[in-house]
């Protein structure tokens, strides 16, 4: 494997977590060499380095590469508002499958390396917390409950077929900042807390975290290589939507009474949520010869034992500092440890 990815090199989706870190981690690493793309209503999103176009305009994305000569791309775009995409099925497809229609068919006429960000949300999900199971693996059929889920399944099937050589990454939740402080799992659990206002969460929705500081590594790792085909990127630790927001809750100091849990069944139809989607990554593990992700969170003492393990705690503790030593960023990777 090369040591650094074939440059310059595009970002897409800058505006969810996982892309927004990203731009920051490349930026940093490799100044004057990243780009990244958001859509053009979105102009809150500015600074060095981001540019406004969107990906379904293939006039303007090609204009785009003719201009940077792009030789590396990795694509985290994708609507993943849940409810917007069930209620509007066309916007899903624009920006979820025809993006990466024009991406792709850019990119084969190209000599340039394509990593590409899925999400766990493919499966349905099993129903309770099977601590027995170990995983969807990424030769079982997808069966995605949502429209945002078989959006994504139609753009991996897309590459399977006509870019193969790049390299699919299915993803659960990242964990870490987001551009507009209210975007991805801590930052809307955390909104709400910091405004009171409840949140409730899923008891039997069950995922597989990961740090962005570990993901971001990982980014690099692969678009370096040429490791090719679907790979499951989950964390090593399941955790419930309501675990998760356990977490904040405490670790962030706010009231434990904001808190509410529910079952899926309990939820509205709109949208339809999906069970356990734990991910087994060891495929992946396997081909780099090591565990890319450090579990979330990393103190094993933060991990909830109970429905009510988030109000048992001392008057004084926890904080937005806390937060974002331990939950926001890996204490592993930035001395806190």
């Amino acid at each position: 494997m090369h040591e650094s990815p074939p440059l310059p090199l595009l970002i897409t989706g800058v505006a969810g977590v996982a892309g927004y870190n990203a731009l920051a981690y490349f930026s940093n690493k490799y100044p004057g060499q990243v780009v990244g793309i958001r859509q053009v209503d979105n102009w809150r999103l500015r600074g060095p380095g981001v540019v406004a176009c969107n990906a379904e305009d293939r006039d303007e994305l090609l204009r785009l590469f003719d201009k940077r000569h792009f030789r590396s791309v990795l694509n985290c775009a994708g609507n993943c508002a849940l409810r917007a995409c069930e209620l509007d099925p066309r916007l899903a497809h624009r920006t979820n499958v025809e993006g990466l229609i024009n991406l792709a068919s850019i990119i084969a006429e190209r000599d340039v390396r394509l990593v590409h960000l899925s999400i766990d949300l493919v499966y349905a999900g099993r129903d309770g917390f099977d601590s027995d199971w170990g995983g969807y693996v990424e030769d079982d059929p997808t069966d995605p409950v949502t429209v945002y889920g078989k959006t994504m399944v139609a753009a991996e099937h897309i590459l399977h077929d006509f870019l193969p050589r790049a390299c699919q990454l299915r993803i659960s939740l990242p964990m870490g900042v987001s551009f507009n402080g209210h975007a991805g799992a801590i930052d809307w659990i955390q909104s709400r807390f910091a405004a009171g206002r409840p949140a409730t969460l899923y008891y039997d929705e069950v995922r597989t975290p990961t740090y962005t500081d570990c993901m971001n590594p990982l980014l690099e790792r692969v678009l370096a290589s040429d490791l090719a085909g679907l790979y499951h990127a989950g964390g090593p630790r399941r955790l419930s939507l309501y675990q998760i927001a356990q977490i904040v809750n405490r670790v962030g100091g706010y009231e434990p009474e904001l808190l509410h849990g529910c079952h899926r069944i309990e939820a509205g139809p709109i949208p339809p949520r999906a069970g356990n989607v734990t991910m087994d990554s060891s495929r992946l593990t396997a081909a780099l010869g090591y565990q890319p992700f450090t579990p979330w969170p990393y103190d094993e003492s933060l991990i909830p034992t109970g429905r009510r393990w988030h109000w048992e705690r001392c008057a004084d503790w926890g904080s937005r500092e806390e937060l974002e030593r331990v939950l926001y960023r890996n204490p592993l990777r930035n001395g806190g440890a």
